[in-house]
C-alpha cells in the first residue's frame, strides 16, 4: 500500500495498523507489564510476533523496555508519552464497538476487562 507521507491519517495508520499493534497499547495502558504478563493477555500471539511487535513500537517511541539487573533478569515495557498519546484511538474504537458491533462484542469486552467495563 502506497503511503502519503503528507497525510497525517496515512502516517499514523502506517504506525498503528500493525496486527496486534492497538491491542498492546490497549494492555499496556494500565501500566507496566512483562513480557508474559502481555503473552497471557492476547490470546493466540506468537511469542515470537509479541517479541517483533513490541521491538518496532520501541523503534516508534511508542513502547519503553525497563531491564532490571536482577538473576533471572526483569524486563518490563510501558508506553512513552507517544504511546498514551494513542489512548484516545482505543478508547474511541471500545465506544464504536459497543455502539455498531452489538452486544457479542460488549460481552466479550467484559469477559476480558471483568467489571470494569461499563456501558453508556
Amino acid at each position: 500500500m502506497a503511503v502519503d507521507e503528507t497525510c497525517p491519517v496515512c502516517r499514523t495508520a502506517e504506525v498503528v495498523c500493525g496486527k496486534w499493534t492497538l491491542l498492546l497499547v490497549r494492555d499496556l495502558a494500565e501500566g507496566r507489564s512483562r513480557f508474559c504478563e502481555l503473552e497471557r493477555s492476547l490470546a493466540g500471539i506468537s511469542p515470537r510476533t509479541l517479541s517483533l511487535r513490541l521491538r518496532a513500537l520501541e523503534e516508534e517511541g511508542i513502547v519503553e523496555r525497563h531491564t532490571y539487573p536482577e538473576v533471572p533478569p526483569r524486563v518490563e515495557y510501558a508506553l512513552t508519552e507517544k504511546g498514551q498519546a494513542l489512548l484516545p484511538i482505543v478508547e474511541d474504537m471500545r465506544a464504536y464497538g459497543e455502539r455498531w458491533l452489538g452486544a457479542d462484542c460488549v460481552e466479550a469486552a467484559r469477559a476480558a476487562l471483568g467489571s470494569e467495563l461499563v456501558v453508556a
